[in-house]
């Protein structure tokens, strides 16, 4: 029985986000994905008329995504800001353990696409600055005065974990004790 037309352009976004994800966007062509996906190149193109719009779309998604969980994540201390700055780490630190982990797909795509006028990089920039607001919001919410300075230093220490994980196929060092400390350094308790 053929598949309906309605799922084509969500199995087109489930293949591209796994093969993008696992192995790069430059590394992965069209007709691999309209393959895997078992649509007719005019099926793709016409949800995708470019290959950069599906990764926007992948990106848009895993953007989705990351902020539905951190919201479930941050729901979970109602009141309690401190409490949700760590629980936001020690869920980042479950997510980067996961086998299946790559690191951050933010990150990937603005390495393999620099120019920052490249629309997945501008993506990545939107994204990566909500998440730096949004810790810093809840610093100053925890009573910390620097609070920016503390999101920047929290932001290093993501995006460097989730280098880390890309990088060595491995997880060390514990975001959840790292932000800690760093907190603590900005709290002075």
């Amino acid at each position: 029985m053929p598949r309906a037309a309605t799922d084509a352009r969500d199995r087109i976004l489930s293949t591209a986000s796994t093969l993008f994800y696992q192995q790069g966007i430059r590394a992965v062509g069209v007709d691999t994905i309209i393959a895997q996906s078992e649509v007719a190149k005019t099926t793709f193109y016409r949800y995708f008329p470019a290959k950069d719009d599906l990764v926007v779309a992948y990106l848009e998604e895993r953007n989705q995504k990351f902020w539905e969980l951190f919201e479930i994540t941050v729901s979970q201390f109602p009141d309690r800001p401190k409490q949700q700055l760590l629980a936001i780490f020690s869920w980042l630190d479950e997510l980067l353990a996961c086998a299946d982990s790559q690191g951050c797909p933010f990150l990937a795509v603005a390495s393999e696409f620099p120019e920052i006028d490249y629309p997945g990089h501008r993506v990545a920039i939107a994204h990566k600055t909500q998440l730096r607001d949004r810790l810093a919001a809840l610093a100053r919410s925890s009573g910390i005065a620097q609070a920016e300075a503390l999101s920047a230093g929290l932001m290093l220490l993501v995006d460097g974990a989730f280098v880390q994980r890309r990088l060595y196929q491995t997880h060390r060092v514990k975001l959840c004790q790292a932000a800690t400390v760093l907190m603590r350094a900005y709290d002075g308790t």
